[in-house]
């Protein structure tokens, strides 16, 4: 199932809400998003694929082997790496290798209003706040059996900290509203992109909640530190287009001296501008300044050279 698919589901999920018709549509969703995400397929077979992701990389074969190795624990894993590095995509494929059954459903953390987040995980119950017209499953009992990806965690406010905390010490949650808990089982990962031991040492993040999430770290490499992988990067964005298109040797050149400092989202975007304002061939001339100038071994505007 493709994230734009995932993202529309919720959108209509939350229209459904909003019209007072949640509870019918809840079960139906919970079931699309428990079922089994198709692999991502090479649109040309020089194009490594493990687990789902694009490379072949001394740095990406260090985080397949890691995941491959806890995948089929249940133990919380925490997902370091720059922004547009690929996360979710490690996320999904730990939940992938561990054979769990059921959902595996992601939140960004940083999307959702302070007030809303406790509702979003939680539930809640009819009444408990302005707008809750009827009880509500929250993320954890929707991903009961499966795994839940909290994308942005150090964005979470420090007193939903507190009761995530309680629910992986406890494995139990309580909705908002309600005064009965409910136990579940669901493998927690977790991602950011910031330095969680200095927001410890400043008292922005909870210690004892880092400790709980970090119980293996997978720290996910930037593009420009993946030999190699720009190139099959390339390739398999472009075969996925299904136009024919290539990348001319000047081209490529350019994409692969540039740093990337938005990592493969970046690169993704950067390519459909590409193909947007190109024909069969991207050449420099359709690639961005900055990146044109990073390929003729000049600095780029606004960054140190």
């Amino acid at each position: 199932m493709t994230k734009e698919l995932v993202e529309r589901l919720r959108e209509l999920l939350e229209q459904a809400r909003r019209e007072g018709r949640g509870s019918e549509v809840e079960p139906l969703l919970r079931s699309f998003l428990a079922a089994p995400a198709a692999p991502a397929e090479s649109p040309s077979p020089d194009v490594p694929i493990t687990l789902g992701m694009v490379g072949d990389s001394a740095e990406m074969k260090r985080v397949f082997a890691l995941v491959e190795r806890i995948g089929a624990s249940d133990v919380p894993v925490l997902i370091q790496g720059e922004t547009g590095s690929g996360k979710e995509l490690v996320a999904r494929a730990l939940h992938d290798v561990s054979g769990r059954k059921g959902a595996f459903l992601p939140e960004n953390c940083a999307a959702v209003p302070a007030g809303l987040l406790e509702s979003e995980l939680f539930g809640h119950k009819r009444g408990s706040f302005t707008g809750a017209h009827a009880d509500r499953d929250g993320h954890f009992v929707a991903a009961d059996g499966g795994t839940l990806f909290l994308d942005e965690i150090g964005d979470m406010p420090l007193d939903m900290q507190v009761k995530l905390l309680r629910v992986l010490e406890t494995h139990e949650v309580r909705p908002v509203g309600g005064n009965k808990t409910c136990k579940v089982d669901v493998r927690v990962v977790a991602a950011t992109h910031r330095n969680l031991d200095e927001m410890v040492a400043e008292r922005s993040f909870r210690e004892d909640l880092m400790y709980r999430l970090n119980v293996v770290r997978i720290a996910l490499p930037p593009l420009r530190e993946r030999a190699g992988d720009v190139a099959h990067l390339v390739r398999f964005f472009l075969g996925r287009e299904g136009r024919g298109t290539r990348a001319s040797p000047q081209a490529l050149a350019a994409l692969e001296a540039y740093d990337w400092p938005g990592n493969v989202r970046q690169l993704e975007n950067e390519l459909r501008r590409a193909l947007a304002l190109g024909g069969d061939t991207i050449e420099t001339s359709t690639l961005s300044p900055d990146i044109v100038a990073a390929g003729n071994g000049r600095p780029a505007q606004g960054r140190p050279g």
